[in-house]
């Protein structure tokens, strides 16, 4: 009888652990919300001090800087349905509402705590994640929008956020890239082939390194946006070939 009352109570506290313990590789936190980007919404680089492109490329959306008077290696021509601005009323608009934006991030309530673990091989419900100091992906990173096109998520990170050489971010069931926030307390750095999702507003730079690509928006409020595309041919809103290419979309 003792064995048995034994066994009974090893399954409850079984069964209370495992209830307890998300799912391998689904993190929920519920809660995420959108910030309204105001005039930064239809640029897809904005930088305080500089914007420079070091290779050919195509831009679908507009390209500013403000207060800061430099856009380095774009052309009109290369701007579809956008245009350059350079320290004009739309581009100071951008960065105060791209600022407001920030903070808005910034002040939602963390979901789920992922300091000190990689996002690489992840797969994330909508939600709002943070990390104390920086991120780092390394590998791909699935979020999930489990059949629901509002989800969102919101990924608060106190330093750095850096991606490894050829990592990836995918967005599946039903969900949008666009709906993705990446607050960034210092500086982003988007590694060498590496395909990302998602809506950057960092408080430094931003750069993308030769191949990288970005579907979603590259806003940094106090530093510099950078495009490390060396001869590469695409910045657009959809990858023209199936290839890993220097893009960013909105």
């Amino acid at each position: 009888m003792k064995k048995t009352h034994l066994i009974t109570m090893l399954i409850v506290i079984a069964l209370l652990v495992s209830a307890s313990t998300p799912l391998p590789g689904i993190l929920a936190s519920p809660g995420a919300v959108a910030p309204d980007l105001g005039a930064a919404e239809s640029f897809v680089a904005l930088a305080s001090s500089t914007v420079t492109n070091t290779g050919l490329g195509t831009f679908y959306g507009d390209v500013g800087v403000s207060p800061g008077t430099e856009v380095v290696g774009i052309l009109p021509s290369m701007v579809i349905n956008g245009a350059i601005h350079i320290a004009d009323t739309l581009a100071g608009q951008a960065q105060t509402d791209a600022n407001t934006a920030y903070n808005m991030l910034a002040g939602q309530a963390c979901g789920t705590n992922l300091t000190d673990l990689d996002l690489g091989g992840m797969t994330l419900q909508p939600g709002v994640y943070c990390f104390d100091t920086s991120a780092q992906l390394t590998g791909a990173l699935v979020l999930d929008a489990m059949n629901n096109p509002d989800a969102v998520w919101v990924f608060q990170i106190g330093s750095t956020l850096t991606t490894a050489s050829a990592s990836t971010v995918t967005v599946i069931n039903g969900g949008k890239a666009l709906n993705t926030y990446w607050q960034v307390g210092s500086s982003a750095t988007l590694g060498t082939g590496t395909c990302f999702k998602g809506n950057i507003l960092a408080y430094a730079s931003i750069t993308l390194d030769t191949g990288a690509s970005l579907t979603g928006r590259a806003l940094s409020l106090n530093g510099a946006v950078t495009m490390e595309t060396n001869g590469s041919t695409i910045i657009t809103r959809t990858p023209l070939l199936p290839i890993y290419l220097p893009i960013i979309q909105r």
